[in-house]
């Protein structure tokens, strides 16, 4: 099965809901009204990774910042 690109020139909004969606499903949760991520500092799922959803960033840059601390939303 060839695994297709997560990049926003390849993927519609509807596939990068679903793709941010099934990444944060591997902790085994839904992730409505979690609030875990919000636990760990990230803000709201919404927020943080809107600008994937909406074609501003690649999720990699959103996760690059994430990790040197710049907090979304």
């Amino acid at each position: 099965m060839k695994v297709k690109s997560i990049l926003i020139k390849d993927t519609t909004r509807e596939e990068r809901i679903r793709i941010i969606a099934q990444g944060l499903s591997a902790c085994g949760n839904e992730c409505e009204f979690c609030g875990g991520c919000d636990n760990l500092g990230g803000g709201s799922i919404d927020s943080m990774y809107e600008d994937y959803i909406e074609g501003r960033k690649e999720l990699r840059e959103i996760n690059e910042e994430y990790n040197r601390g710049i907090v979304h939303g």
